[in-house]
């Protein structure tokens, strides 16, 4: 009861700067998946279809290299190049973020029956309409599955950004850590579990909405 006590006082008290910590490590990881979507996807749908296995091949061997680095080794890196603050940090996780993301969605075009397409091509559609009522749909379920595995593992990379002056939970971690301060350290961890768990579960409905969605516009093609 003690502990509650104090603890319901410290949030009393620094309410304001968890908020902050909490704002700037949502647009940390929001800005990093979203670019990593960005890239990654168009990126997986060409590889997806392309015949030249070479390029294939150094195209994911580039970004299985980045994946080998560490992550405070690569921050570290960033550094000298940009700067601290932000932007590094956004930097590093949408690299990190690219692999997962491009190798589900080079998977989940893949594994689209091949007959489908072709039945498709027979019935006049276009490339672009194969495309978007044909192999994204199917493939939509291991795209989800990429970005959800990554935004966890990204909101848990980004309470490092905070080494390089980004903010973020991590701040209220090692703020924690200095003064020995074990509300500050449970508050940020905590923060960072519940914020993950979130983002699962939004993205989970959004993958379950998407499906459907195609599904009906799918059938309504048909």
């Amino acid at each position: 009861m003690d502990f509650l006590k104090s603890y319901g006082q410290f949030l009393s008290d620094r309410m304001p700067d968890i908020l902050v910590a909490f704002r700037e490590h949502l647009i940390i990881s929001f800005l990093s998946i979203a670019f990593g979507c960005l890239v990654a996807i168009p990126i997986g749908v060409y590889l997806a279809g392309n015949r030249i296995k070479w390029i294939n091949s150094l195209v994911f061997a580039l970004s299985n290299l980045l994946q080998t680095v560490p992550s405070l080794a690569l921050l570290a890196i960033l550094i000298p190049l940009i700067g601290v603050g932000m932007k590094p940090a956004i930097i590093a996780l949408f690299l990190y973020s690219l692999m997962p993301i491009m190798r589900n969605t080079f998977t989940g075009f893949q594994a689209v029956n091949p007959h489908l397409i072709e039945a498709a091509r027979g019935m006049g559609y276009s490339s672009i309409q194969r495309l978007v009522r044909i192999q994204l749909p199917l493939a939509l379920p291991y795209i989800m599955s990429g970005v959800r595995v990554t935004t966890v593992y990204i909101i848990s990379w980004a309470t490092l950004a905070t080494l390089i002056g980004a903010g973020g939970l991590g701040q209220l971690i090692v703020a924690g850590m200095g003064v020995n301060k074990k509300e500050l350290i449970f508050t940020g961890a905590i923060l960072a579990v519940i914020l993950a768990l979130i983002a699962d579960f939004v993205l989970g409905a959004l993958e379950k909405w998407l499906t459907s969605r195609t599904k009906t516009s799918g059938a309504k093609t048909a």
